[in-house]
């Protein structure tokens, strides 16, 4: 089991108190990793951080900001002297505050261009910057693994069906920003693992599925019947593709996409 070991390891977790973002962390510790929560409120952070033990911390990182990530890998690098993985998880998913006009401002006709462009800024902007600082300390210490956090839905697109009520009625739409900006992870990717692959940094995506999380039973029950599996993941379904992707265990994989998605894109 020494290949899954991260043992002395820093590892940093961008957007890291969301549902996933904790279990990315959680286990990264189990693996021996420091963990660095990052995150956009600090007190939350640190307090996420301290309770998977006392070598890990929290930061706020605005990942849209590359002099906030600076200014974070300056910090990262005084308290553990390296920056050896580097999780990209930090996204935006389209959250409407007013179910009533949900179905109306997600459609494609109709869809924000602001709220377009905030994707873009986070979930493409956002990975570029962080990888271009804390690749590069990869880069000049000729290690270190980048995993960039995309979804199925940056290689298919998206099934509007499933967002039909049970009385078939469209709730909402899946926008088209969320497809876009995932799709651009999966390539950039493949771009940064040729870039670095003579530094000896590796460079993968992992594209994970739905994971239940209290939404509606029609929901679960139309992404359940699409999935070969027969059910939403949960959210720590992820944790053992992200230790091998951060590990030694591949140590010979760069620039790929490792599919977790109970066999949704199968088929």
């Amino acid at each position: 089991m020494e290949l899954f070991s991260l043992k002395g390891k820093t590892a940093i977790v961008t957007g890291a108190l969301g549902l996933i973002g904790k279990k990315h962390c959680e286990a990264l510790v189990m693996a021996g990793a420091n963990v660095v929560v990052a995150d956009m409120d600090e007190k939350k952070a640190e307090a996420f951080a301290a309770s998977l033990g006392e070598s890990h911390g929290g930061l706020k990182i605005d990942v849209t900001s590359k002099h906030a990530i600076e200014v974070a890998c300056d910090k990262i690098l005084t308290r553990y002297g390296s920056i050896d993985i580097l999780v990209n998880n930090a996204a935006i998913n389209d959250m409407f505050e007013n179910p009533a006009l949900a179905k109306e401002l997600s459609a494609f006709e109709n869809y924000p261009l602001e709220s377009f462009q905030q994707s873009l800024n986070v979930n493409i902007t956002g990975v570029f910057l962080c990888s271009q600082v804390f690749g590069s300390v990869m880069a000049e210490q000729r290690s270190g693994s980048i995993i960039n956090v995309a979804s199925t839905y940056g290689m298919v697109g998206p099934d509007q069906s499933i967002y039909k009520n049970a009385l078939g009625e469209q709730d909402f739409y899946k926008s088209a920003a969320y497809p876009v900006t995932k799709g651009a992870v999966v390539n950039f990717t493949r771009f940064l693992a040729a870039y670095w692959g003579s530094k000896g940094v590796r460079v993968n995506t992992l594209s994970p599925g739905g994971v239940e999380n209290n939404q509606s039973e029609f929901f679960i029950q139309n992404y359940s019947f699409k999935t070969p599996l027969g059910r939403m993941a949960k959210a720590n379904e992820y944790q053992g593709a992200l230790i091998f992707l951060a590990s030694d265990a591949s140590a010979y994989m760069t620039g790929a996409n490792l599919v977790v998605d109970g066999g949704w894109t199968a088929i």
